[in-house]
């Protein structure tokens, strides 16, 4: 099972690792080092398991692309930790309530009652996932010629602004380029780049963001911190402060265990200080919100909620259902109580780690430190044969299928590489993401990848580099179809 024994000693300055180390292991309710799933299953799915044969053949047929994979040609499906978890028993209570009325569902009230407690935000608008929040702000509040500030923006984030016509720009701290410096909130925004920013063409910044966690950067949590030093800026240049709070309570555990002072804070109360300090987020329930499907919009703006519920109804549905069933209201809501008890945040971020341990132990690299949700392998480093735009990590997730019947992500020069004038560019980082999602998978099911990518790290130097054969202008990483390269001699 998951052992406890975190490596604080590369992440903290001595006066913390002692903190640390007592918060957890002082818990007397799990008085052992191993640490338990908190739950227990009740169902299960059925793998099915294939040939390496087979999963040759069925590479080929997607154009070297997972994405295009049949999921059920899949044996661990890492690609995402968006909408592929397994909800709770409680969860599943509560959809037995949704109420599907149109208009004015006790569902709705229930999940406004849920988030507005939360987030303390005045205005919750109900969207059918994070990206439809993400196009309702931005075609309501951007013009062309804008620029989105942000510690980085993901894949849906930057495409939603620069098809506004507005540019999406990344101001994450230096450390968060860096796969192996070791620090604490690599997530942060750069405090010095965000005010010359705002001093100089700030009429052209209508709003600031900061995505908790940073995705694009490997999970990297952003602290309070940082985050108080974002409003105050956003105060002296009144400037409205947006959250992308997909990973919200994962964020607010690392505040817990790493920033000073707030160990003996619970995450609830961490994470509505987080909220406390935006005007509004955008907010995908696929992840934090333990839910297959959903998000929101949340704001405090009387104008800009007004001119989001109306393109609400013309794109998504009437606001108090937003494109979602009463029912997935209901789950939305349970799973966003659920998510900030300890125990499940305590499990999360720790057997996330543990897989890290592994990889690392075997001389993989990876961001570093491990981030909540996923673990992030540095394609460029392990294959320095491949370059950037031969796509290292295209080389580096097909071979995993191939191997083992893994499905992993892309997170580099085919997913950020190219620009809105269609030229292309190497990406800070070539990353490959392992996605861990929510309460599916065993230790024995992480123990598998682990040994898979190790198999395939060990032949590292034999995998070829990719082309791209076809792809759409925006959001390539989705549907582009490959063909491998000549392997080099």
């Amino acid at each position: 099972m998951y052992r406890r024994d975190l490596q604080v000693d590369r992440l903290f300055h001595p006066q913390q690792q002692d903190r640390l180390a007592i918060l957890l292991l002082r818990d007397s309710r799990m008085p052992f080092r191993t640490i338990i799933e908190p739950f227990r299953i009740k169902s299960v799915e059925a793998l099915k398991f294939t040939t390496r044969e087979e999963r040759v053949r069925a590479l080929a047929d997607a154009g070297h692309n997972v994405f295009l994979l049949h999921a059920e040609d899949v044996l661990i499906d890492l690609l995402t930790d968006s909408g592929t978890g397994a909800m709770s028993s409680a969860q599943w209570a509560a959809i037995m309530q949704g109420d599907e009325s149109y208009a004015g569902g006790r569902s709705f009230y229930r999940f406004d009652r849920v988030v507005r407690d939360l987030t303390g935000y005045k205005h919750i608008i109900p969207t059918h996932q994070g990206r439809a929040a993400e196009r309702i702000l931005f075609h309501t509040v951007l013009s062309p010629g804008d620029i989105v500030p942000n510690n980085n923006h993901f894949d849906t984030t930057r495409a939603n602004i620069e098809v506004e016509g507005a540019e999406a720009r990344d101001l994450v701290i230096p450390e968060g380029r860096q796969a192996a410096t070791i620090h604490p909130f690599k997530g942060n925004l750069d405090l010095g780049l965000l005010e010359r920013l705002l001093d100089e063409p700030g009429s052209r910044v209508p709003l600031v963001m900061a995505t908790v966690t940073n995705n694009s950067g490997g999970g990297q949590p952003v602290a309070l911190e940082n985050l108080r030093g974002i409003r105050a800026l956003c105060d002296r240049y009144r400037k409205p402060f947006i959250l992308d709070a997909c990973r919200f309570a994962e964020n607010a555990y690392f505040i817990k265990l790493r920033e000073p002072g707030q160990g003996s804070r619970t995450p609830v109360d961490i994470a509505r200080e987080m909220f406390s300090l935006a005007d509004g987020c955008t907010m995908s329930a696929k992840k934090d919100g333990l839910a297959n499907i959903g998000g929101f919009l949340a704001l405090n703006d009387d104008g800009w909620a007004d001119r989001a519920r109306n393109l609400l109804i013309l794109t998504e549905g009437f606001p108090t259902y937003g494109g979602l069933a009463g029912y997935d209201l209901e789950a939305i809501a349970r799973g966003l109580e659920e998510v900030v008890e300890e125990p499940y945040l305590q499990y999360r971020i720790r057997s996330t780690e543990y897989l890290a341990e592994k990889l690392v132990a075997a001389g993989i690299p990876i961001v570093q430190p491990p981030g909540g949700h996923a673990i992030y392998i540095d394609a460029r480093a392990l294959l320095p044969h491949i370059t950037p735009l031969e796509y290292p990590g295209i080389a580096l997730v097909n071979a995993m299928y191939i191997e083992a019947g893994i499905r992993a992500v892309e997170i580099g020069t085919v997913m950020f590489g190219c620009r809105p004038d269609g030229t292309e560019t190497p990406a800070t980082m070539d990353l490959v993401r392992l996605a861990i999602p929510r309460r599916v998978y065993t230790q024995s099911h992480i123990d598998y990848v682990a040994e898979a990518v190790i198999a395939v790290t060990a032949h590292s130097d034999d995998l070829p580099g990719h082309r791209i054969v076809s792809a759409p202008a925006m959001l390539r990483h989705f549907t582009a179809r490959f063909e491998p390269l000549p392997a080099r001699r």
